[in-house]
């Protein structure tokens, strides 16, 4: 049970595997809605795995193939600001930690 503690975050999660779905995408923004409403910062500011980053011209940017698929964003995202749907069959995050 020790083990399951021991490295940081960022190290533990780096031992996921991700089956990325290339081209289908099962994250997108809607850039209009979520910097009108403060989600995308949002966005930054909760995810736990850092999917989403800001760009200089304010633009959110996902890089899905990290995704977790914890739930969060769809937790504090604003009505209309994320199409979230989970990963096709096979695809997606792996755990193989804990």
């Amino acid at each position: 049970m020790a083990d399951f503690f021991e490295g940081s975050v960022p190290e533990r999660l780096a031992k996921n595997v991700y089956e990325v779905d290339e081209g289908n995408p099962h994250i997108e923004v809607n850039q209009e809605i979520a910097k009108a409403t403060g989600t995308g910062k949002l966005l930054v500011r909760v995810c736990p795995a850092h999917v989403y980053s800001e760009e200089p011209d304010g633009t959110i940017s996902v890089e899905y193939a990290a995704c977790l698929e914890c739930g969060t964003c769809l937790a504090v995202a604003a009505p209309g600001a994320l199409k979230w749907h989970y990963p096709a069959s096979s695809m997606g995050v792996v755990f193989r930690e804990g």
